[in-house]
């Protein structure tokens, strides 16, 4: 990436990111050190006016994003999971929505975060973003998890199959049989005939609680994958 190239006053902020070619990225406060002359008091007011103009939204403290209609396309929630905690990737019911597993809408970004401590933020903009620990086994967190772009935004989601399990570890799901998940979750049964036999072996790995793999071992077994 090229130099930042120092503007001047006779810009807004606004005017300043199109030109420095940050208009569909979200920007940093260190971004806007090396764009913006002046002190931090300066650069402190500009985000400030740009904000109550509806031009800016700040993220979380530091990180901010053009408004829509300054952009070639709107900021995606996926991508935007990474700026609220880094390293995060999509999945449980989000990600069963996004790749067609369940039939209802999903209006909040839930994701699985490492670590210990579940955390929520809700943006007036963007909506809800709910990040969830689970007892995963060191070094297999983003096993089944792919690395996707969506209109030039990089995300990480969870595999249908992957977020399927990551939500029976969440809830603490016993085995109930196919009935659960087809009636319950109302996922499709010819999509569950799709999980392989591999699928099930890497996703044994994944996880430390017993229930969930006794889970994994009932549902190779019904599928005729054990």
């Amino acid at each position: 990436m090229g130099q930042i190239k120092e503007c001047t006053d006779l810009q807004t902020l606004t005017e300043q990111l199109i030109d420095a070619r940050l208009a569909n990225r979200v920007i940093t406060d260190t971004q806007l050190a090396r764009l913006l002359s002046g002190s931090m008091q300066r650069r402190h007011n500009l985000v400030n006016r740009a904000i109550k103009a509806g031009e800016l939204y700040r993220l979380r403290r530091g990180s901010y994003l053009l408004a829509e209609r300054f952009r070639d396309h709107p900021g995606h929630p996926f991508a935007l999971t990474q700026w609220f905690v880094p390293g995060s990737y999509v999945s449980f019911e989000t990600a069963l929505s996004h790749h067609g597993w369940i039939p209802e809408a999903v209006y909040t970004t839930a994701s699985v975060v490492s670590g210990r401590k579940s955390l929520k933020y809700e943006h007036k903009v963007f909506g809800l973003f709910e990040f969830f620990p689970l007892a995963v086994n060191e070094g297999y967190f983003l096993e089944l998890v792919e690395r996707k772009q969506i209109t030039g935004q990089t995300m990480l989601v969870a595999e249908p199959f992957r977020a399927l399990m990551d939500l029976v570890c969440l809830r603490k799901a016993d085995w109930q049989g196919l009935r659960w998940l087809i009636e319950g979750l109302r996922i499709d049964y010819g999509l569950l005939k799709n999980i392989t036999d591999a699928d099930i072996k890497t996703l044994e790995q994944v996880y430390k609680h017993k229930r969930v793999k006794h889970f994994l071992k009932s549902l190779a077994t019904e599928l005729g994958n054990d």
